[in-house]
């Protein structure tokens, strides 16, 4: 026989053989690559129990309800406990918008990071270059506001001293953002520029402003045209100042900080003391949505990507990290996950997936001023992206994640 006859008979017993198992060879260059065996066996399923106690622990807390969605290779999984509207008893729904709070940073970052590719601003520039005169000190960049790295104190810190009066004054009010700016040059510097984190809700405040002096276009159009229209994010909003959220929503609640006083219903307002910092609605779909793209580089070129998600410790557990915009934690089982938390008065929210975006999970709680109604809420992390543990092995590895942690707060939180 000869050898290009034996190379013919092996090709087609190839064929044969796959086609008996229901799969055909590819050629395509371009295609995807399959995940590695090792890391397919590996990868834990979502322990969709736990996700429902952490829910149910954020309403004991005191949120009135708690929702998770969790999408994986097998499809998506979700989970609602409690009621989204306290007058009505109506359920919680998962496809319900509400405030997003800090979240929306991420957003603001993206496209912050998608004019850098454009080469209309330098990430280690000035920030004075683009706003002559703005802040006190030309060493603060572009790159030390995506870090919270700036040295700017947050304006929120005395706005919501006493959480309900200071949101009350708040609520209705329209803010220009030189007017929150200038809040925050009133306090003193929190630390020299670029020497340590602190988070800070004046550096997004700053990169709203450079969004719009560059593109010369409001946030709310460069939002819709770089992220909510190409990604079809049909619940996802920026509508700053008004005061509704549009459709099906969930109701918001904010604890008072004196014991035993009643929730205050905290839906309608303007959020315009955060704006780019924290001003966008969304709907667990949509965070989904927006995680799994952002992670598998449809939004920002891989060397841009590699920038966002290159992180430096927010403290000493060694567990919690922040890169430009972004949140990365390190779960008990090995696990990384990047996302945002966000706080908004009334509202909890976790947005996080993996760095392949092959899982992803948001969850929300409508409550806020409870730390321990956002740290349970946190618990999801965990049970949707470790799975279920070994009964031996649960308490010890539990102890050793971010979820035992107390939450980290977006804004002052007095319980």
């Amino acid at each position: 026989m000869t050898s290009n006859n034996r190379r013919r008979l092996a090709a087609g017993a190839t064929l044969i053989a796959a086609l008996a198992v229901g799969v055909v060879p590819t050629t395509n260059a371009h295609a995807a690559p399959a995940a590695p065996a090792a890391a397919r066996a590996t990868t834990p399923a979502p322990d969709m129990d736990g996700v429902v106690a952490a829910l149910n622990a954020a309403m004991a807390q005191g949120a009135p309800g708690a929702m998770a969605r969790f999408t994986g290779p097998k499809g998506v999984q979700v989970r609602t406990v409690g009621v989204r509207d306290r007058d009505t008893g109506a359920a919680m729904d998962i496809r319900a918008r509400f405030r997003i709070g800090s979240v929306s940073k991420t957003f603001s970052s993206v496209v912050l990071l998608q004019l850098v590719q454009e080469g209309r601003l330098e990430l280690d520039a000035p920030v004075n270059r683009y706003l002559p005169g703005l802040l006190p000190d030309d060493r603060i960049t572009v790159r030390h506001l995506l870090t919270h790295r700036s040295g700017l104190a947050d304006y929120t810190d005395a706005m919501f001293e006493h959480t309900v009066p200071g949101f009350e004054a708040v609520r209705n009010r329209v803010f220009s953002y030189q007017e929150l700016v200038d809040l925050s040059l009133s306090e003193p510097r929190t630390t020299e520029p670029g020497v340590a984190y602190k988070y800070s809700n004046t550096n997004f405040v700053v990169v709203g402003m450079l969004i719009e002096k560059i593109t010369g276009k409001p946030v709310a159009q460069e939002y819709q045209r770089r992220i909510i229209k190409p990604l079809g994010l049909r619940n996802t909003s920026y509508v700053h100042p008004d005061v509704r959220i549009a459709g099906l929503h969930v109701r918001g609640y904010l604890h008072p900080d004196e014991e035993g006083e009643p929730l205050v219903d905290s839906t309608e307002q303007t959020v315009s003391w955060a704006q780019s910092a924290g001003a966008v609605i969304s709907s667990p779909a949509d965070l989904n949505t927006f995680t799994t793209a952002l992670m598998r580089g449809r939004l920002l070129s891989p060397k841009m990507l590699d920038a966002m998600t290159t992180v430096t410790p927010t403290d000493t557990t060694n567990t919690r990290f922040y890169g430009l915009g972004l949140r990365r934690y390190d779960l008990s089982c090995g696990t990384q996950i990047y996302g945002h938390t966000g706080t908004v008065q009334g509202y909890y929210t976790y947005a996080f997936a993996t760095r392949d975006g092959r899982r992803s999970l948001s969850a929300m709680a409508n409550t806020s001023n409870k730390g321990s109604a956002n740290t349970a809420l946190g618990g999801t992390l965990e049970a949707a992206f470790c799975g279920k543990k070994p009964a031996s092995t649960a308490s010890a590895s539990a102890r050793s994640g971010p979820s035992t942690l107390p939450a980290e707060s977006d804004l002052p939180e007095h319980r």
